[in-house]
């Protein structure tokens, strides 16, 4: 049995101040039973220590992760920063803005690995591809070119999370089983890589405009094993229901 894991990127949200406040709610509405889901907060990356003092204050059973990392452990690279605890790459928003291809994606994913660390590997396709029907292979392609060069033992402790872009930040949402059909995609595509071992270990987010409305419909699907949460993790209230949805 996969561990549901709960993730919110804060993206470039909150000041230090309100970085603070939102993991103090987040923390003081957490409870004994989310011991049984992996919970992790992204905050944008000058306030991690606020939000990780919070945490570590109150020994919440909720971890810290980082939005971006080099691949590189230091260097010239200003306004980079090398690897962290649980940290996403690969996000569409930075494939789109920052014009980080598969290439780079894959050598982030070796360095949080290379440092004992977890990434949450984003992939997704834009409307137009979705539109065209090849979907599924295009995100199988991202998948195979992320986890490129990896071990399988270190593949399995990795998470992928799925964020069609047509669903991030527009109000629309992936129907559970639009959703279904490709973290199914992915988890057969990990199988075709390393076996299905690996591929029954690995964790599968949903990564566009999960919120409490339809949380139930997407976590009762097999091969969804949670959320990358934006938007609905800006709010402690809609944020803990979406964790307290993995227990119903």
């Amino acid at each position: 049995m996969r561990k549901a894991l709960m993730a919110g990127n804060w993206k470039m949200n909150k000041t230090w101040a309100e970085t603070v406040v939102l993991a103090q709610h987040i923390s003081n509405n957490s409870t004994e039973q989310w011991e049984g889901v992996d919970v992790v907060l992204c905050p944008a990356m000058p306030n991690i220590k606020a939000a990780y003092s919070v945490l570590e204050f109150d020994h919440a059973p909720i971890a810290i992760g980082a939005q971006n990392v080099h691949w590189e452990a230091n260097g010239a690279y200003t306004g980079e920063a090398s690897v962290g605890m649980h940290c996403i790459v690969g996000h569409s928003e930075r494939r789109e803005y920052f014009a980080e291809t598969d290439e780079m994606v894959n050598k982030k994913a070796k360095a949080l690995i290379a440092g004992s660390l977890v990434p949450i590997i984003c992939v997704g396709e834009s409307l137009g591809i979705r539109d065209e029907g090849s979907f599924i292979e295009y995100v199988c392609a991202q998948v195979r070119a992320a986890l490129a060069g990896l071990e399988g033992g270190s593949v399995a402790k990795s998470v992928i999370a799925y964020e069609p872009i047509w669903a991030i930040g527009t109000g629309r949402t992936a129907t559970p089983e639009q959703a279904q059909e490709v973290c199914a995609a992915i988890r057969a595509t990990v199988a075709e890589m390393y076996g299905t071992e690996v591929a029954d270990a690995i964790r599968v987010l949903y990564g566009g405009s999960m919120k409490p409305e339809n949380v139930a419909g997407l976590m009762e699907k097999p091969d969804i094993d949670g959320g990358l949460i934006g938007g609905a993790a800006l709010e402690a209230e809609s944020f803990v229901y979406l964790v307290n949805a993995c227990f119903e």
